[in-house]
């Protein structure tokens, strides 16, 4: 019997080794096809810090190209970054923690908070401006780093135009995080930041995330960079503190974005919140939970500060995203699958970066799949073109872009930017009427860009072609080349 049960045990332990040594090929196997996909996409110009981990471990955790291009500081994982709309967490998760300490609830009507004359919002509730249902357009308050005070904030808010009734729809606007922030300094009577740090970030063991306080050296934090497509160049903005206000006039950034973090503290954050250290599980399952529908069809709903759906293999995924329009961060926690993944960048080439959280999560579950890598920016690329070729061969340009971006060009704005770009430089004809004039031909049914070639043939003295342009322009309901083609004809 003892000899049987060793037989057992013998087997039962080398059946367990074989899956262990698959799953670890596995892990090594999905880890390379990850820091290939990034390695190559930085070649293209990506940049950024990236941290997978599975099962309660970290598989990866690297930075890819420069945090400051000047000074040659390449990103890490304890780069600094700002995290855009990803800040929405901590704003529902602070609030979160009020209600854990007695002092609110998400069924609170705003009227009881604000001396405002509220008049169609008064009744307003907590969970409303958590769930983006309040009503409120997602163009209150104005720019983030210009300078406004707590009281323009409200002005603004309360003296807007509802764009539906409390509660009945769904509509993604900053403002509702603003507003929760007033609520919460005027609650906890502490600041944003310190109620964060006292709260949420020292318990996670975060020391490296602040929305303006930080206390690590400026040279961790990344520069955001964007391609000046003037210049035909990349450009430095300089980092977000560079940005916000220097006072506390920063009303219009606080609360919805613009904290900083690196991934490695998103991370800890992650961990802090699966164990339950920052709020209890009660809270968790409440801010986790699909409150509202995101879309039509139903695929996407809003918890608080959190977006939930289904993966392809109908696990649940909770997950947010964020930019300023230079960096860009991606959340994507795999909370049935023991997964996540933490992506930032300080460098945005395209469409294609806002995919690099979810084409890491496939490889994840998918050890035969690649990624195709980001491509570099279009406008790059094609100036890279432009430099190389004279525009005699703009018609080649298609099947170039074509290639480089393993996809249809079908963005008509692109081209006409490009061409008003050159037709300020260019005295002769040259590049910008080659742009026009491939564009009306790539997109012949866009009276706008029939407008934008007869500017260019005004341009260069060709008044009969600017004349055929105009016309087939309001032929196709361009109404503002009306006026133009008028004036033409009565000079004729």
């Amino acid at each position: 019997m003892k000899f049987n049960i060793l037989i057992a045990f013998s087997i039962v332990f080398l059946l367990y080794s074989c899956i262990q040594e698959q799953e670890d090929a596995d892990l090594i196997t999905v880890t390379k096809h990850i820091d290939d996909y990034l390695t190559q996409s930085a070649s293209n110009g990506f940049s950024g810090s990236v941290l997978v981990a599975k099962k309660g471990g970290i598989i990866l955790s690297k930075g890819y190209g420069w945090a400051d291009r000047e000074n040659k500081i390449p990103n890490s994982p304890s780069t600094v970054f700002n995290i855009g709309s990803v800040t929405k967490q901590f704003t529902a998760s602070a609030i979160l923690k009020l209600v854990e300490q007695g002092k609110i609830k998400t069924s609170d009507k705003i009227g009881s908070y604000f001396d405002q004359e509220l008049i169609d919002k008064r009744d307003i509730t907590i969970h409303q401006l958590l769930t983006h249902t309040s009503g409120i357009s997602n163009i209150t308050g104005g720019f983030r780093y210009e300078e406004a005070s707590k009281e323009q904030f409200l002005t603004d808010f309360f003296e807007s135009e509802l764009q539906s009734k409390p509660g009945t729809k769904y509509q993604y606007a900053n403002a509702n995080y603003i507003l929760l922030t007033a609520i919460l300094e005027s609650v906890s009577n502490q600041t944003y930041g310190s109620f964060l740090q006292d709260y949420l970030f020292e318990p996670s063991q975060m020391k490296s995330t602040g929305y303006k306080s930080i206390n690590f050296h400026t040279e961790r934090l990344a520069h955001g960079y964007y391609y000046n497509r003037t210049d035909e160049q990349w450009a430095d903005w300089g980092t977000t503190q560079q940005h916000l206000p220097y006072n506390d006039n920063h009303w219009y950034s606080i609360g919805k974005g613009d904290i900083h973090s690196t991934v490695e503290d998103l991370y800890k954050w992650h961990v802090a919140l699966e164990d339950n250290l920052v709020l209890t599980s009660k809270s968790r399952a409440v801010q986790e939970t699909p409150h509202v529908a995101e879309n039509d069809e139903m695929t996407s709903f809003y918890g608080y500060g959190w977006a939930i759906s289904k993966t392809n293999r109908e696990t649940k995924m909770v997950a947010h995203n964020g930019s300023n329009g230079l960096y860009f961060a991606d959340f994507v926690r795999f909370v049935e699958d023991d997964a996540v993944v933490i992506y930032i960048t300080n460098a945005f080439l395209g469409s294609e970066s806002e995919n690099v959280g979810r084409e890491i999560g496939k490889m994840i579950f998918d050890t035969d799949y690649k990624a195709t890598p980001i491509p570099k920016n279009i406008y790059e690329l094609i100036h890279g073109f432009m430099k190389t070729n004279p525009s005699e061969n703009a018609e080649r340009l298609p099947d170039f872009v074509r290639t480089e971006l393993k996809g249809e060009f079908i963005n008509p704005s692109i081209l006409n930017i490009l061409g008003y770009s050159r037709l300020k430089k260019e005295d002769n004809p040259g590049w910008a009427l080659a742009l026009f004039k491939l564009n009306v031909k790539l997109f012949p049914k866009d009276g706008n860009l029939w407008d934008s070639l007869g500017e260019a043939y005004l341009k260069y003295n060709n008044k009969e072609e600017a004349i055929k342009s105009y016309t087939k322009a309001v032929e196709l309901g361009s109404e503002e080349s009306m006026e133009t083609l008028n004036e033409l004809l009565e000079n004729e």
